[in-house]
């Protein structure tokens, strides 16, 4: 007996370092990519989502520490309760280390809480609210590509200098929305403008007839539409049927347009909308060749969440083979720790809030005579630091910053 303790002892010795060194839980490490499949953020996310994880886990080899990344799939049918129960069976039984993706501002909220409770990662891309690195910020998630705070920074900033001054939000009615409603109001009226008004839509409604007649009955100079998604084109052209626009009389402001929707809505109605971007295909050298790569297997151009998602993931299993372990809080620690320099971002930083800090860029939107080539949509206007671009820490009310 004492003989076989004794050998059982060697080879946990023997074990136990190699274990040590690689640190992989369940020999694999899974990303599971919680998206919208098939509803109205699905051109936002959804298949660009998966390939773009995809693409980032092929360019990293497929394994790391030597062993397999596996990546999975699931529709949350843009329904908390159904987002909810997912990352917890991901977590729980299906030893997910880390959730991408999550479109749908109210559903990124509740993961990020599921991620922290069962002391797991979330990397949220597709969705804008401040407050997951605000009032809700977690130990756990990230918020990578933009928020409604930058978007507002950006665009509000831009048009108020054109003395763009009065605004009148029509505005999704849930968490993006609204954040991105408050965000915007500050930002206009800390530099001198005035909101005017505001009414909010229901995010499936497939009519904004009533909504746009009391934009236009409000005679702002700005019509700002917070939304995303299918209604937020729909509204876009309706406003242009409505004559909103015509002669100079109302000005139209995307609070957040993919450029997707530039793409779906066409150059003659998109036009001269005004938009700020974390990402555009068309900007430099490396952002064209990985958008050349993407387009190979979509047929489409990316948009600045397929960027955050690659970029993201890349990140993320760089830091998982510099810290040895996927232990989410040893691997939080790392990513925090290692700035990032792709074709995403240069010298990006993840703070101890959670927000991924990096430029973000005003773009107009090209006239149909000015536009050379396929996508090609953009005109840059400004390029705003990721310093002013997003909440300072020093205005923020994420618990995890030290004051």
């Amino acid at each position: 007996m004492r003989g076989a303790a004794l050998v059982i002892a060697a080879v946990a010795a023997f074990a136990g370092p190699a274990h040590a060194q690689t640190g992989i839980s369940d020999d694999v490490v899974r990303i599971g990519i919680l998206t919208d499949m098939s509803g109205q953020f699905s051109h936002e996310s959804g298949e660009g989502s998966v390939t773009a994880v995809k693409m980032a886990v092929e360019d990293f080899g497929g394994k790391v520490l030597g062993k397999l990344i596996d990546v999975i799939v699931a529709d949350h049918q843009n329904k908390n309760e159904v987002a909810i129960a997912k990352a917890k069976e991901w977590y729980d039984v299906g030893k997910v280390d880390m959730i991408a993706n999550l479109i749908n501002s109210s559903i990124a909220l509740a993961v990020t809480n599921v991620a922290q409770e069962k002391n797991k990662i979330a990397i949220v891309n597709g969705s804008g609210s401040s407050r997951l690195t605000n009032d809700s910020c977690t130990p756990n998630s990230i918020h990578y590509a933009y928020d409604t705070y930058a978007l507002a920074q950006g665009t509000g900033k831009a048009l108020i200098k054109q003395g763009y001054d009065s605004w009148y939000f029509l505005t999704a009615d849930y968490a993006f929305g609204h954040a991105l409603e408050a965000d915007t109001s500050n930002v206009v009226k800390a530099n001198g403008g005035t909101v005017v008004g505001s009414i909010r839509y229901p995010i499936d409604t497939p009519d904004h007839s009533s909504f746009l007649l009391q934009a236009q009955a409000s005679k702002a100079k700005v019509v700002a539409i917070a939304g995303s998604g299918t209604t937020f084109i729909n509204a876009v052209k309706s406003a242009k049927d409505f004559g909103l626009t015509e002669g100079g009389k109302q000005t139209i402001a995307g609070l957040l347009v993919w450029v997707t929707d530039i793409d779906s809505m066409g150059l003659n109605t998109a036009q001269g909308l005004v938009l700020t971007n974390g990402f555009y295909w068309d900007r430099d050298e490396e952002t064209r060749a990985f958008s050349k790569r993407f387009f190979e297997k979509m047929k489409r151009m990316p948009h600045m969440g397929d960027a955050g998602d690659y970029s993201s993931t890349m990140h993320y299993l760089n830091a998982i083979k510099a810290a040895g372990t996927d232990d989410a809080k040893t691997v939080m620690a790392k990513m925090r720790e290692m700035p990032v320099n792709d074709f995403f971002a240069k010298n990006g930083r993840i703070r101890e809030d959670g927000r991924f800090v990096h430029d973000m860029y005003v773009y107009e939107v090209k006239k149909p005579s000015e536009s050379k080539y396929a996508w090609d949509y953009y005109k840059l206007r400004a390029v705003v630091p990721g310093d002013e671009a997003y909440r300072p820490l020093s205005e923020s009310k994420c618990p995890l910053v030290k004051k």
